[in-house]
């Protein structure tokens, strides 16, 4: 069961939910914009759930039999929009999920929800074809859309939707409860938190991955030793990384994060906003042998590797290119 209680942040929009709630104000379009992992799947269960609760107060109650088949995914009145294409929701999709169904009254609840996960992936037609249910609901819909960003939605989607764009949460936030629900130690958490940049999903996708603590140690030895480094020895480190290979985009951001707390104490030589806190002396050394520009080329370089790799560029001429451009951009 998803619970308003259970999520970490947001609570400015937990509140308009639950305000509207118990008020009897509720929208009948919503959009939750926020990269993965930052809890937009969690809210919109939440506020699905209560929307259905036989209480009304604004959360759910969990024993009630609506709050039960919400719990259980089966509740007739909580529709998930599928779609089969990968990158696209299509007009096909919208029209029978939605507009073929949008006219049936709820079955036990009071709303009807439907809720379009990565729903910025719908094609113009579409969106049209939507915008037809949005400007005249029956009063007993609400429409959830999530979406990564809003930028590919038709202006009048947009004018006729509410939108939330989730915020990062605090990295004490994240910390916390990655001690209350991991086995990690405080300094292992913080890292996660200070990783995560304020996303929650993406924090505790790194706390629970099993090789998470081994990963971070490889990565720290490579990046402390690169800039002493012979050529061949930075064309052998790409075997050790070729290891991650399966969560390449996990170490390149780990990587990245290094020479962001490399910029962030070459600018206030202050501990407090950097991740690798652990590594404070090494990182402000690594500071004083490198220019703005140097770190900013790195940061640069890091765009372009993921770029390549996604482009199915060899994954080993790739990250040596990546390597000899740090090396590169430290005056030792």
């Amino acid at each position: 069961m998803s619970y308003f209680k259970d999520i970490i942040g947001h609570e400015k929009i937990i509140d308009h939910f639950q305000t509207a709630i118990r008020t009897s104000q509720v929208s009948h379009a919503y959009i939750l914009e926020g990269e993965e992992g930052s809890g937009k799947k969690m809210l919109a269960k939440a506020f699905a759930a209560a929307l259905q609760c036989e209480d009304r107060n604004g959360e759910s109650c969990g024993t009630c039999h609506s709050c039960m088949m919400a719990d259980s995914g089966n509740h007739p009145d909580i529709i998930w929009v599928t779609h089969e294409k990968l990158n696209t929701i299509s007009v096909d999709d919208i029209r029978r999920q939605i507009n073929a169904d949008i006219g049936i009254k709820p079955y036990s609840g009071t709303y009807k929800i439907y809720i379009v996960d990565q729903a910025d992936k719908m094609n113009e037609q579409a969106q049209n074809a939507l915008l037809k249910t949005i400007e005249e609901p029956p009063a007993y819909v609400v429409i959830l859309l999530l979406a990564g960003q809003t930028g590919s939605f038709l202006p009048t989607i947009l004018s006729r939707c509410i939108t939330f764009t989730l915020k990062p949460v605090a990295e004490e936030k994240i910390r916390d409860y990655i001690m209350d629900h991991t086995t990690l130690s405080e300094k292992e958490a913080e890292f996660c938190a200070g990783y995560s940049m304020g996303n929650l999903g993406k924090a505790m996708a790194l706390a629970v991955s099993e090789g998470m603590v081994e990963m971070r140690k490889e990565c720290v030895h490579l990046l402390s030793y690169l800039q002493e480094m012979e050529i061949y020895e930075v064309i052998c480190s790409i075997k050790e990384i070729s290891k991650y290979k399966g969560e390449i985009l996990e170490f390149l951001d780990m990587m990245m994060i290094w020479y962001h707390d490399v910029l962030v104490l070459k600018t206030t030589k202050s501990a407090n906003k950097i991740v690798y806190k652990d590594h404070y002396n090494l990182l402000m050394k690594l500071s004083s042998h490198m220019s703005y520009e140097g770190i900013q080329n790195i940061l640069y370089a890091f765009d372009k590797v993921k770029l390549r790799l996604r482009a199915n560029v060899n994954f080993d001429v790739a990250l040596e290119l990546l390597l000899l451009t740090i090396k590169e951009n430290i005056v030792w």
